[in-house]
């Protein structure tokens, strides 16, 4: 999971994705619904939480609207366009 030193990338998102759900990377594509690939409402709050640790203010209700990385990944970058600004 990411920690308060790593940056948070769609490919650092990919990968904790994937470690929760026990798959290689490779399985996780940007358009996949992830919740078709068994991701559930727990281990998401896990991710939102891991990922919150970064300093990025991310709260679940964001994510749960979407249900590809993609998506959480647009999420995410304007998050972080809003901290820089």
């Amino acid at each position: 999971m990411a920690t308060t030193n790593d940056v948070l990338d769609l490919e650092r998102m990919r990968a904790d994705v994937a470690r929760v759900l026990d798959c290689d990377v490779a399985d996780i594509g940007d358009d996949d619904n992830l919740m078709d690939l068994d991701l559930d409402s727990m281990r998401m709050l896990g991710l939102v939480l891991a990922w919150g640790n970064t300093g990025l203010p991310l709260e679940f209700s964001q994510l749960a609207e979407h249900s590809t990385l993609r998506q959480w990944w647009a999420v995410v970058q304007k998050l972080q366009a809003a901290q820089q600004a």
